[in-house]
C-alpha cells in the first residue's frame, strides 16, 4: 500500500515535469506572447528560510535626564537659656486707674509701655 501510493507520487511528478518542459519548449525563440502554464515538484531543502532572518527593528527608549536636586539644609537649632535676649514684649500700664492691660479693657488717658518685670 505505502509503495503504491509512492510510485504515484513519482510517476505524477514526472509527468508535471514533462508536461513543463514541453510547455516551455513550444513558446521560446518564435516571438510569440503566449502565457504558458506549469506544474513543477521541487524535491529537496528550499534556498529560502521560512522564517524572518531579520529581526524586528529595536525599539529605542529616550534617555534618562537626571536633574540634580541640591539635599535640603540642616535645620537650625537655636539654644534658649540665659544667653538668650529678653523677649521684646510689652506691658501695657493705665496711670489712672494703676492697673495693667487686660485687667483694664480702657484707658482715657492713654496707654504706657512699660517693660514687663517678674513678681517678687
Amino acid at each position: 500500500m505505502k509503495s503504491s501510493k509512492l510510485l504515484f507520487a513519482a510517476l505524477l511528478a514526472c509527468m508535471a515535469v514533462a508536461a513543463s518542459d514541453i510547455a516551455w519548449a513550444h513558446g521560446h525563440g518564435h516571438g510569440h506572447g503566449h502565457g504558458h502554464v506549469g506544474v513543477g515538484v521541487v524535491i529537496g531543502a528550499p534556498l529560502w528560510p521560512w522564517y524572518n532572518p531579520y529581526p524586528p527593528p529595536y525599539y529605542y527608549y529616550p534617555p534618562v535626564v537626571a536633574v540634580p536636586v541640591s539635599p535640603p539644609r540642616p535645620p537650625v537649632y537655636i539654644e534658649q537659656g540665659s544667653e538668650a535676649p529678653p523677649s521684646q514684649s510689652y506691658w501695657y500700664y493705665c496711670n489712672s486707674s494703676k492697673a495693667y492691660y487686660p485687667y483694664v479693657q480702657q484707658c482715657p488717658e492713654g496707654w504706657q509701655k512699660v517693660m514687663p518685670h517678674p513678681a517678687s
